[in-house]
């Protein structure tokens, strides 16, 4: 995605610093805005004997997600820069496959759900370090929704687990392994 030339920024800040944290807000944009989607692609694809279980703990997550996504763009506009959120500068721009899992069981869905959350998580992990030296504020940001993110993946581990608190899908690099082994 090419980078767009900010018109002004926030007070105070550099205008090249200001121009990487847009294109790290965009990043995750692009990262909150694929997760709801595929947050609600699982709500409306679970079958099984935890079905109603499950489908009322993704709910509460796709709206949190959601207002991440306002959240990060609101923060794009504010330092200067213009949030793209349409789906196919998303799909262009995304360094991640499209979710695999259709219709499927809960557990499927959730082994699945643990690599998406892995990914989402660690690079927003990697992204607060950088934005230690451009801009605490974002990372304020970044850090709040780190913590939601966390605790909604480890919902969604705690359905992956034994009780000696081995993971189903440990070892899994795809979502479809990971749907497999939790399965």
């Amino acid at each position: 995605m090419a980078t767009q030339k900010l018109k002004y920024t926030t007070p105070g800040m550099p205008e090249a610093d200001a121009q990487r944290v847009v294109e790290i807000l965009q990043d995750r944009l692009n990262a909150t805005t694929d997760l709801h989607l595929t947050l609600k692609h699982v709500h409306w694809n679970v079958v099984g004997p935890h079905f109603i279980s499950v489908h009322e703990m993704i709910d509460p997550q796709v709206d949190a997600v959601r207002g991440f996504s306002d959240d990060l763009a609101e923060r794009i506009a504010t330092l200067g820069g213009s949030p793209i959120g349409t789906p196919g500068k998303l799909v262009e721009a995304r360094n991640w496959d499209e979710y695999s899992i259709g219709r499927d069981t809960t557990q499927a869905h959730l082994g699945a759900l643990d690599l998406v959350y892995q990914g989402v998580i660690s690079s927003y992990r990697e992204q607060i370090k950088e934005l230690d030296d451009l801009d605490l504020v974002t990372q304020d940001m970044f850090i709040a929704q780190t913590d939601q993110l966390e605790l909604f993946h480890w919902f969604i581990r705690a359905h992956l687990e034994d009780k000696g608190g081995a993971l189903s899908t440990a070892g899994a690099h795809t979502e479809v392994e990971a749907a497999q082994q939790a399965g």
